[in-house]
Order: C-alpha cells, then sequence, then structure tokens
C-alpha cells in the first residue's frame, strides 16, 4: 500500500464516518464516495503536514455506495506558488455497514499497551464476519511520542482493513507524555472532544473519557491533567444528549444501546480510581434513569469480568449490565509468547452473548445477558 502506513480507521462519530489514514510522508489526501470529493482539509486548503489525515463523511453515504477510493499525491516541494507533487495514486476499499437480519459480531480491545500481535491474533476470532470492532484504550502504553499512535493503526488496520465501522477510545494511559495534549489529532474526536455518541446500524452508543485514574494533584501527574473540568463538561453533555433523545438513543430503529468508556467508572477494583463518586454517581444516574443502556464495555483492570447492577461492585449504581474485557498477561523474558484475552459480543434481538476470548480464539468464560 505504497505511501499508506496500515489500511484506514473508519470510525464512527456521531453521524459520521472519520476515515484516519496514516501515511508515511507528507501528501494531499481526499476520497470519492458516490461520486462526490471529501477532502482532507482545513478552511479550504489541503493538508499535508501531518502523517494521519481525516476525512470526515457522511454515514448515510458510505453506507449506501459499499465502497470508498481514496487519492493522494505526496508532496516534493509545497512551495508557496506552484507546489511540486508526485503523480495521483489511488485505492479503492469495499465497505461494509452493520448487516441487517442476522446476529451482530462484535470485538471488544483494550489495554494493550504497545504488545499488538497477541490483541490482533484474538481480535480475528469472528474472521471476515467481524461487524463493529470497539478499541477502548491504553492501545499505546504511553503517547511519549506520537509514533507509539501507530500501534492503534496498527491494530485497526490488520483487523478491519478499512471495510467496516470502529469505535476508538482514549484510555488514562493516553494521557501521559508530551504528545498526549496532541491525541484529539490522532483521534476520532467531536470537536477536539473525546467524548461522543454514535450510531451504527441498529446500534447507538455514547464514548465516555474518565481521563486519568487519580487526582489530578497525584505527583505523578506533574500537574500535567486537568481532568476534573474535562468530566465535569462530560456531565453537561450527558444531560444535553438526554435533552435531545429523540435524535439520539431515543430515535427510530435504535436496537441497542452501549456505554464505551476505559475506566469502569461506576466500580471500584482498582483502588488508585475511587475518586469523583459525586460525578460518576451522577453519570450512573443519568445514564441509568435517561438512556437506559443495554451494556457498558470498559478496560482498565486488566481482567475480565461482568458485573451486573447490584452485585457486588456495583459502588455507584450501575446503569447496565458492565463487561470488563481485556487481560493482558505480558512477560518480560526473552521470547516468551505474549497473552492476551478480550471479550467477543454476539447480539442477537433481546438476547447477548459475552464470551472471553484468547488469542488462540479459545472460549474462557461466557455469559448470556437478557436485553428485554
Amino acid at each position: 500500500m505504497n505511501h499508506l502506513k496500515f489500511y484506514p480507521a473508519v470510525c464512527a462519530v456521531e453521524n459520521e464516518y472519520q476515515i484516519l489514514i496514516p501515511v508515511d510522508a507528507a501528501s494531499f489526501m481526499w476520497a470519492e464516495i458516490g461520486g462526490r470529493r471529501f477532502s482532507d482539509a482545513s478552511c479550504g486548503v489541503m493538508r499535508s503536514d501531518t502523517r494521519l489525515h481525516r476525512i470526515t463523511v457522511p454515514m448515510a453515504l458510505l453506507d449506501a455506495a459499499g465502497a470508498y477510493t481514496l487519492h493522494w499525491q505526496k508532496i516534493i516541494d509545497r512551495k508557496p506558488y506552484f507546489p511540486e507533487t508526485e503523480p495521483e495514486e489511488e485505492l479503492t476499499i469495499a465497505f461494509r455497514p452493520l448487516p441487517t437480519g442476522r446476529p451482530l459480531h462484535i470485538y471488544h480491545i483494550a489495554d494493550v499497551h504497545n504488545v499488538d500481535e497477541p490483541a490482533i491474533a484474538a481480535g480475528a476470532y469472528f474472521g471476515a464476519d467481524l461487524d463493529l470492532l470497539i478499541l477502548n484504550g491504553d492501545v499505546p502504553d504511553s503517547s511519549g511520542n506520537v509514533a507509539f499512535y501507530d500501534t492503534i493503526y496498527h491494530v485497526i488496520g490488520d483487523l478491519t482493513r478499512g471495510e467496516i465501522p470502529v469505535v476508538s477510545v482514549r484510555g488514562n494511559h493516553d494521557l501521559r507524555g508530551i504528545a498526549a495534549e496532541r491525541m484529539a489529532e490522532y483521534m476520532p474526536n467531536r470537536q477536539g472532544n473525546t467524548f461522543y455518541s454514535f450510531r451504527v446500524g441498529p446500534i447507538w452508543g455514547v464514548v465516555l473519557d474518565c481521563g486519568e485514574d487519580k487526582r489530578d494533584t497525584n505527583p505523578e501527574y506533574g500537574g500535567s491533567v486537568a481532568c476534573h473540568e474535562f468530566r465535569l463538561a462530560e456531565t453537561d453533555y450527558l444531560r444535553d444528549l438526554i435533552a435531545r433523545a429523540d435524535r439520539e438513543f431515543d430515535a427510530p430503529g435504535v436496537q441497542y444501546k452501549l456505554v464505551i468508556c476505559h475506566i469502569p467508572f461506576c466500580t471500584v477494583y482498582h483502588e488508585p480510581f475511587n475518586i469523583e463518586n459525586e460525578i460518576y454517581t451522577e453519570w450512573c444516574r443519568l445514564l441509568r434513569e435517561s438512556v437506559k443502556p443495554d451494556l457498558f464495555l470498559a478496560g482498565h483492570e486488566h481482567t475480565l469480568h461482568i458485573v451486573m447492577p447490584g452485585e457486588v461492585g456495583d459502588d455507584r449504581g450501575v446503569p447496565c449490565p458492565l463487561i470488563v474485557g481485556s487481560k493482558p498477561e505480558y512477560s518480560k523474558e526473552p521470547g516468551a509468547r505474549q497473552l492476551w484475552s478480550g471479550a467477543a459480543l454476539i447480539l442477537n434481538g433481546k438476547n447477548a452473548k459475552v464470551q472471553f476470548t484468547d488469542r488462540d480464539k479459545n472460549v474462557i468464560g461466557e455469559k448470556e445477558i437478557s436485553l428485554a
């Protein structure tokens, strides 16, 4: 794929797809879908000083077209007058929106921490029948360098080849390091924010972002985070979503409602995360009383477990069954085979089957959840 480092990531944000394309050199890039052109441009100026192109397209258009063609021209010399480029190249990729008339297959990955090979092996559980990939934070081990974000696009590219939708979420390790302040440039976002709703087929979801897992004043951060204010903004956003329910989670055709957040804010298994009780209790209340989601998908705790409302560990009023679905088991021994397990979900009518699977596609735990 001359110039493309990995296959594109077609990320769902609200009612659009943000097609994110990692590249190895400066270039102009655009996409053609259904006879229309969509450029990676800023205020009418084609972007080239980037190693991740972002092309935003209407979701309904790409779903209907079933394919998109990427075009690019590598930059030789972007002079103020008569800039020089290499000849135009292109790549057409078939695209498959979420299907109708059969169960939906979703795979959930989090906590890769730069060890991508076992997570990719596990994420291939459904093979060509994968319908939606959820990448739920801490895929790089830190944001010490923008190059670390390649891990995100390696995982997405290998598992989707740019052919199916993705939901990509920030984790708490992603806030650590000099490149963290630029992460919105390298992730799907809504007006620069890493919290947003999305709609893919019969699924409506909301992506939330807890930020870090300790107080802003913790010396580990050295004054580098301001997550309290960020969480307050998310509370306002949740209330705004609820005010627009008929265009969001109560819109026609919504069959499943998901909450996706790297940190499972409604439980306290991770002791340092026992913070912001008032904020997170309010998030749970808003979700439980108004949104009424079906499933909550999280990572962070490096475990595989499910917490039902009212069970031990439900300290803030979990709004629905909580699936914590990522378990890295990495060894520092030279040559050791790295292990990782995640969560496969099958949505079928009023039923959800959760299967925890390892890199060898073994099912190591499962549970049926009624969504009635």
